[in-house]
C-alpha cells in the first residue's frame, strides 16, 4: 500500500501507451502470477527459521549462492533507488523549492532510522504505516471520481498491442515478484508448526489486494493526461514533477492545503517500501563470505543507504526509464532464480521433509551448486533471446510484437530455460556427487 505501486499502474499508459481496459487486465493477471512465489517461499521461513539467501544454499550450494546474493544486493539497492525517486517527486510537487536530491535525502534518512534498529521496529512500522496511506488513496479515488476527468482510453489490437501487453506485463511481474528473494526473511519468527497454507494465504491476502488496488488506481488516474489532446493540468503536472505532479493535479484543485498534506503522507509511504529492501541487504551479505559476518549489520545498512542515494540522485530526471528497466531486471533474474528453486523443490525434493535443516551451514552436505549455476546461465540465454529493451531486442522478443521493440518475453523464457536445464543438470549432479 505504497505510492511506488501506484506508479506501476501509471506506467501502463505513460510508457507503454495502453488503454485503460488492457492495462487493467495486465495488472490483474500478471500480479496473480507474480505473487505466488513470494507466498510460497514465505512458508519456508516459518518451517526452517532460515533467511531466504541461506535457504537458497539448498538450491545453489555453498558457493553458488554467492552469485545469487550479489544479484539480490543489486536488486535491493536498485529497487530502493527507484522507489525513493517517486517520494522525492511528491515532495517537489508540494514545494517546488525542495529539489529532488533533498527529497531523496529526507526519505533515505527516515528509512535508515527505522531499519537501523532491526526486525522488531521494521515489523512494527510496517504493521501500521499502510493505514494513513490507504486513507489518502481512498481520498484520491473519491476526489478523482467526482472530478469526472477519467478518459476511457481505447484498447489496441494486433501485433503491436501484443508487444505492449507483454512488455508492460514484464514490468508488473517484476514489481510483484520482487519480494521473492527475501520472502522467508520476514516469517522466520512465525511458529515452526504453523500451517504453511495459513502463511501462504496470509501473505497472499497482504500482497495481492494491495497491489491490485494501488496499481489499478494509478491506471485510472493517469487516463486524465489524455484530456483535451494532452493539454491539461494532469499532463503538465506529470511533465514537471512526474508522479508527484500528476497526484498534485488530482488533489490540489479540490483539496487545497489538505491535498499537500496528503502528498506528504504518500511521499513517506516510500519508507515502508524501502525498509525491507535495505534491511534485507545486511542479511544477504551474511552469505557472501565469513568476513562479511564480522562487520556489524548496521554498517552494511548505512553503506546500502549511501549506495542507493548515489544512484537515485542522478536518476531523478529519468525516472520512468529507470523504473521500467529496473523492474524488468528484477523480473528477469528472479524468474531464473525461481526456475531453479521451484524445480529443485517440486521435482527433486517434493516436500519439506526432504530438507535437513541442520545442513544449512555444512558445505559438504549441501548440493555442489554446479547444476544450479549452469541452469542460471541457461536462463540468462533464454532471457537475452526474449528481452526487449531500448539497447537490446532479442530475436524471439522481436517476433512477439511489432518492430522495433517487439514484446518482452524475458522473464518467461528465463524461467523456462533455467527450469528445463536444471532438470538435466541436477540429475547428473545427483548421480555424480550423491548430494
Amino acid at each position: 500500500m505504497v505510492v511506488p505501486s501506484f506508479t506501476i499502474g501509471v506506467l501502463g499508459q505513460a510508457v507503454f501507451d495502453l488503454g485503460f481496459v488492457d492495462a487493467t487486465l495486465v495488472i490483474i493477471f500478471f500480479n496473480l502470477l507474480s505473487v505466488l512465489t513470494v507466498c510460497f517461499f514465505s512458508t519456508f521461513g516459518a518451517a526452517f527459521g532460515l533467511r531466504q539467501m541461506v535457504l537458497s544454499r539448498f538450491y545453489f550450494g555453498w558457493w553458488g549462492v554467492k552469485l545469487i546474493a550479489l544479484f539480490n544486493v543489486l536488486a535491493c539497492i536498485g529497487w530502493a533507488s527507484a522507489n525513493i525517486i517517486v517520494g522525492a517527486q511528491l515532495i517537489n510537487a508540494v514545494n517546488n523549492d525542495v529539489p529532488g536530491f533533498a527529497g531523496i535525502l529526507i526519505i533515505a534518512f527516515c528509512t535508515l532510522v527505522i531499519v537501523f534498529f532491526g526486525y522488531r521496529v521494521v515489523h512494527a512500522y510496517e504493521h501500521w504505516s499502510w493505514i494513513p496511506t490507504f486513507i489518502v488513496f481512498l481520498i484520491l479515488l473519491g476526489t478523482f471520481a467526482k472530478s469526472g476527468d477519467f478518459v476511457n482510453l481505447p484498447m489496441g489490437s494486433g501485433k503491436e498491442e501484443l508487444g505492449k501487453v507483454l512488455s508492460y506485463g514484464s514490468t508488473v511481474f517484476g514489481f510483484g515478484t520482487g519480494y521473492t528473494a527475501f520472502a522467508a526473511d520476514y516469517t522466520v519468527y512465525q511458529p515452526s508448526k504453523r500451517s504453511p497454507r495459513k502463511i501462504f494465504l496470509a501473505t497472499w491476502l497482504g500482497i495481492l489486494p494491495t497491489l491490485l488496488f494501488t496499481e489499478l488506481l494509478g491506471a485510472y488516474v493517469v487516463t486524465a493526461t489524455a484530456l483535451n489532446g494532452g493539454n491539461n493540468i494532469y499532463q503538465e503536472g506529470y511533465k514537471q514533477s512526474g508522479i508527484g505532479g500528476l497526484l498534485a493535479a488530482a488533489l490540489f484543485p479540490h483539496l487545497g492545503a489538505f491535498g499537500k498534506f496528503c502528498l506528504i503522507i504518500l511521499a513517506l509511504s516510500v519508507v515502508a517500501n524501502n525498509c525491507p529492501n535495505i534491511y534485507s541487504v545486511s542479511l544477504t551479505l551474511m552469505v557472501m563470505g565469513r568476513w562479511t559476518r564480522h562487520i556489524p549489520r548496521f554498517v552494511w545498512t548505512v553503506i546500502a543507504t549511501a549506495a542507493y542515494i548515489a544512484i537515485a540522485i542522478p536518476g531523478y530526471s529519468n525516472f520512468e526509464a529507470v523504473l521500467e528497466n529496473f523492474m524488468n531486471f528484477i523480473g528477469y533474474w528472479l524468474a531464473i532464480y525461481e526456475g531453479v528453486a521451484l524445480t529443485e523443490h517440486f521435482v527433486f525434493r517434493r516436500s519439506f521433509a526432504a530438507y535437513n535443516v541442520e545442513d544449512y551451514d555444512n558445505r559438504d552436505k549441501l548440493p555442489p551448486g554446479i547444476a544450479a549455476v549452469l541452469a542460471f546461465f541457461c536462463g540468462v540465454v533464454g532471457m537475452v533471446t526474449g528481452m526487449s529493451q531500448s539497447w537490446w531486442v532479442g530475436p524471439i522478443a522481436l517476433r512477439a510484437g511489432s518492430a522495433p521493440f517487439g514484446g518482452d518475453l524475458g522473464f518467461e523464457l528465463g524461467f523456462a530455460f533455467s527450469s528445463a536445464s536444471y532438470c538435466l543438470f541436477r540429475t547428473i549432479e545427483l548421480r555424480v556427487f550423491k548430494r
